[in-house]
């Protein structure tokens, strides 16, 4: 099938983009993907070098980790320009270069917003702390401190240490979710949230296809303030951060934030654009809130990388947010704040073999799969040496290994610098990565990761059954498969493995075999043999029964 063959249209009643129904997505580490101008840094030159890549594989939308101006104190997340283009990763002739490279070959680009902060170099921080009396004064979230004088309330930050940073100059505090270098916005100022409306509009006028919205559960704050509980049922030794300490009823997931989506729905729908959120919220019902027909078209479902492998835990994970909401999630497979799952599921072969059963599964639930960079070619996080740590995570606790593994650079080719950069890269490869793991090594091999990958992405664009608000019915209550039924047309089974060697799954006689991750995999006459650390994506006759047989 050709690359660009693309997902069918929505039904009439689906208040989507009709791009968006049935995609397979891709998370670019923009730093890490591919550097064209050889100082170690990946840039927009190089990521339009690969596009093509992305569109042989079967991707459809592209997400962009941020590209907007950085002190890069937290590699673009501190952003101090919502409308240009860091200089590092080039300019805007070269985005819109990309852009145009990019629908001219059928993929769809999301630029990464970060709307709950920005960066302490941002013009309106630089005003704010001025003076009290500033015009950008009430762009962010500045108190009083307590009649201690210490920070205003317990609020701590995701990074370590607390949330409020003291500005001597003001005699007041600043509040910050993450780094002091990132002080959040005031989102209950009128102000901030025309400015965002406005920088929505520029990107969607510039030919963006969408936002992928940081922190979206955050912008919002309990207008009292009132102390965080600490939680009495976490131990000091379970918990990695400070943050995890805490239940966050105060800061996180607050009344009002979704009012924010509803007025940038408006804006996005007009363009045809997508809305996107990184709702880090693992109770479904409460994400459910967040992606009504008038708020964001979809968020992740972050579920997918909280779970183990282990098949009552991806049952108990996945299942309540497919139930409850439904295709308006996007599954991450793996991310630039998690290890890869190859690495999650065991590490090597193992974990690249599981990780490509994963996402078969995940394929086949109704919503969009994410890849992130690397997934394609069975990659785990790379092992590093000591002294090289870039993210603030493990810069700032103590025995924290931060996000690092899971951010080094693209594989390309096997040279020097793997087809990433002809300098030093910026970041190291890892010593656990070699030859056998680039795109060049693994391209035509029918065996690799690769070509597995490519075969599942194409196999799940020509199913229509896969595609939007088909039924999705879960069989085989307990053991160690994992079977989905969708519209009656489509089943997919994942064995996750008990050490007890393969299942056996009865099906129709005329059932066809379209996806098998394992070669072992064998379909007669309707008996499905699925190995262990397998999954398979099987066509049904509308209407039939499957019994397992375990």
């Amino acid at each position: 099938m050709s690359s660009t063959t693309r997902p069918p249209a929505p039904s009439s009643d689906d208040p989507r983009p009709a791009w968006w129904v049935g995609a397979v997505g891709y998370e670019v580490y923009v730093r890490s993907f591919a550097d064209a101008d050889g100082d170690g840094i990946g840039d927009l030159p190089g990521l339009r070098t690969r596009l093509e890549h992305l569109a042989e594989l079967g991707v459809d939308v592209v997400w962009l980790t941020p590209i907007t101006p950085s002190p890069q104190r937290d590699h673009g997340y501190d952003v101090a320009d919502y409308l240009g283009v860091e200089p590092a990763y080039g300019d805007l002739d070269e985005l819109t270069g990309l852009l145009e490279d990019a629908h001219a070959l059928g993929l769809k680009v999301l630029m990464d917003l970060v709307p709950n902060h920005t960066s302490d170099q941002h013009a309106w921080f630089l005003d704010s702390r001025s003076s009290r009396g500033a015009e950008h004064r009430d762009f962010y979230v500045w108190r009083d401190p307590a009649p201690d004088g210490g920070p205003p309330n317990n609020w701590v930050s995701h990074f370590g240490g607390p949330a409020w940073t003291f500005d001597a100059a003001t005699g007041q505090y600043y509040m910050h979710l993450f780094l002091p270098e990132q002080p959040d916005l005031n989102w209950a100022e009128p102000r901030v949230r025309a400015a965002f409306e406005d920088i929505l509009t520029a990107w969607f006028e510039r030919g963006v296809d969408g936002v992928r919205i940081d922190v979206a559960h955050s912008l919002v704050e309990d207008p009292a303030f009132r102390d965080n509980p600490l939680l009495t049922n976490v131990s000091l030794a379970a918990a990695t951060s400070v943050f995890e300490r805490f239940a966050h009823i105060h800061d996180l997931d607050q009344p009002g934030v979704v009012d924010i989506y509803r007025d940038w729905r408006r804006i996005a729908d007009a363009y045809g654009a997508v809305l996107l959120g990184e709702v880090y919220v693992l109770d479904a019902a409460k994400l459910r809130r967040y992606v009504t027909d008038d708020a964001l078209h979809a968020a992740f479902a972050f579920a997918t990388i909280e779970a183990s492998w282990d098949a009552t835990d991806i049952r108990d994970q996945l299942r309540p947010f497919v139930e409850t909401c439904e295709d308006r999630l996007a599954w991450p497979l793996s991310s630039h704040d998690a290890p890869h799952a190859a690495t999650r599921f065991g590490g090597g072969e193992l974990g690249a073999r599981r990780s490509l059963a994963y996402l078969t599964l995940l394929c086949c639930l109704p919503g969009v799969p994410f890849l992130y960079q690397g997934d394609e070619l069975g990659l785990g996080d790379g092992v590093l040496p000591p002294g090289v740590a870039e993210d603030p995570i493990a810069l700032r606790l103590e025995d924290v290994p931060g996000r690092d593994p899971a951010r080094t650079p693209m594989l390309w080719e096997p040279s020097q610098g793997f087809g990433f950069t002809t300098g030093t890269p910026w970041l190291p490869f890892g010593t656990n990565h070699d030859a056998s793991h680039t795109v060049a090594a693994q391209t035509a091999d029918p065996t690799s990761q690769l070509e597995r990958t490519r075969a599942l992405l194409h196999a799940r664009r020509a199913l229509p059954a896969l595609h939007g608000r088909t039924s999705t019915t879960w069989l085989l209550e307990d053991g160690p498969v994992i079977a989905i039924e969708r519209g009656e047309e489509v089943l997919v089974a994942l064995h996750v493995g008990d050490g007890e060697g393969p299942a056996t799954l009865v099906l129709p006689e005329h059932a066809r075999l379209v996806v098998a991750t394992d070669d072992r995999t064998v379909l007669i006459d309707g008996e499905l043999t699925l190995p262990e650390d397998a999954a398979v994506i099987v066509e049904l006759e509308a209407g039939t029964e499957v019994e397992g047989r375990l």
